[in-house]
């Protein structure tokens, strides 16, 4: 099927965002052009309509917007991981780095299910660390991540080397540095 867009266009690039030296790749241009949109969530659904996911973790907040969607059309749950302090009751929490920051993350414990396959998805891989604590939360419940999706990846940044081999890493788009 040929696109109206192209997927690189609809991303926009930021130089010294949020602090000097850091190239921000901007998302919100694929949310106002409905096409760029509608692909991305399509080819979420192509790439894993045979994977058996009982649930998708969507990373806040931009991942929720990519993961809503998603999830509708795959008649799966959607579970939010938040920012500290974001989630009432009990929570599981992961402290990580970020790329230029730290952070730490949190999931309802009552949403996680041992034995659970979890997609867990983000808008934009860059070190992996926001992923890799995912993952940590979600194993503390008992689920097993199967794969890590981000519209935008960016291998250059090494992501690969935190996030291992033993969990498929899939994009849309990938950025190898400037």
């Amino acid at each position: 099927m040929k696109e109206s867009f192209s997927l690189d266009s609809a991303i926009r690039k930021i130089p010294d965002f949020p602090k000097p030296g850091i190239l921000f790749y901007d998302i919100t241009g694929i949310l106002v052009n409905p096409p760029a949109f509608r692909y991305c969530i399509d080819r979420m659904v192509e790439l894993y309509k045979n994977d058996h996911l009982d649930a998708i973790a969507a990373i806040e907040s931009r991942g929720f917007i990519f993961a809503a969607p998603f999830a509708e059309r795959m008649g799966i749950p959607l579970i939010l991981i938040r920012k500290k302090g974001k989630l009432p009751g009990k929570t599981y929490s992961c402290k990580y780095a970020l790329e230029y920051a730290t952070a730490e993350i949190e999931v309802h414990q009552t949403d996680v299910r041992p034995g659970q396959r979890i997609l867990v998805m983000d808008d934009l891989i860059a070190t992996g660390g926001t992923l890799n604590a995912a993952r940590n939360v979600l194993e503390q419940g008992g689920a097993t991540v199967t794969g890590f999706f981000g519209v935008v990846g960016l291998p250059f940044l090494s992501y690969a080397a935190v996030l291992g081999d033993s969990v498929p890493v899939k994009t849309l788009i990938e950025y190898h540095g400037e």
